[in-house]
């Protein structure tokens, strides 16, 4: 398949990772500085705080056929993804961050390097609609159950939640903790929902022209988006200490 950068995804990670970046704005309000937003905690910030994993999820297994060299990118974002671990480690231990979300997207783009001949062979339909069905099954693994969200379809063996290296997988050891925590069960599921979604419309003309539009300044952020996420808790926490000193917090 052709190689190609198509800016409406760019525009639609831009979009994504302001929201994000809106959203640890309004997390660091709450849980840092105690400002009461109600419904921060409820439904509408957990769905507000879903769409944006999910978009980040779903754009990065779509847009894994269309990059070049896999593996520098998958390297370079789990470095990233350290980055992050051992940043919090050091100077926000009670926000400490193991295998969050850019941990589990470089393993996703280094998983696919072997795993690519074979999904190949998979159509596309197929793949797209096993990929979906085995997200919804696992979703809750990390508390201990198979389904999705409110619906239990079971319990998962507690055998298998034991160590680091499980919790990585998705059965998290007794004690773990992490402010952001995506293991590679059953976000892989999601992240081939959007690989096979890539080639499901990667020939439809009319999909792919609307693709290649462009996105503006969101496309701009889009294309800068891990620096972003990178330097924007930096950032925020910078202008919430200013605004704290001035008597605005």
């Amino acid at each position: 398949m052709k190689r190609e950068r198509l800016p409406l995804l760019d525009a639609l990670r831009g979009l994504t990772i302001l929201s994000m970046v809106a959203y640890h704005g309004m997390y660091d309000l709450v849980e840092l500085y105690g400002v009461h937003v109600g419904w921060f905690w409820k439904a509408p910030g957990y769905v507000w705080q879903q769409s944006i994993c999910w978009i980040f999820i779903l754009l990065s297994g779509f847009c894994w056929s269309l990059g070049s060299k896999p593996l520098r990118r998958g390297l370079l974002v789990s470095v990233c993804g350290l980055v992050v671990t051992a940043v919090t480690c050091i100077f926000m231990p009670s926000e400490l961050i193991i295998f969050g979300i850019l941990t589990f997207t470089g393993a996703a783009m280094l998983a696919l390097i072997p795993l690519s001949k074979l999904l190949e062979k998979v159509p596309a339909g197929l793949g797209l609609t096993v990929s979906a069905l085995l997200f919804f099954l696992a979703r809750n693994v990390n508390t201990g159950y198979w389904g999705f969200e409110q619906i239990t379809l079971g319990r998962v063996p507690e055998g298998l939640y034991r160590n680091l290296f499980t919790t990585f997988l998705g059965f998290q050891a007794p004690n773990f903790y992490s402010g952001d925590y995506f293991s590679f069960f059953p976000w892989i599921f999601l992240y081939l929902c959007g690989y096979f979604l890539y080639r499901l419309v990667a020939g439809r003309e009319a999909v792919m022209r609307a693709l290649r539009l462009r996105g503006g300044f969101l496309e701009t952020i889009g294309k800068h988006s891990l620096m972003i996420y990178m330097l924007h808790q930096i950032v925020l926490m910078a202008v919430f200490t200013v605004a704290a000193w001035v008597g605005l917090l």
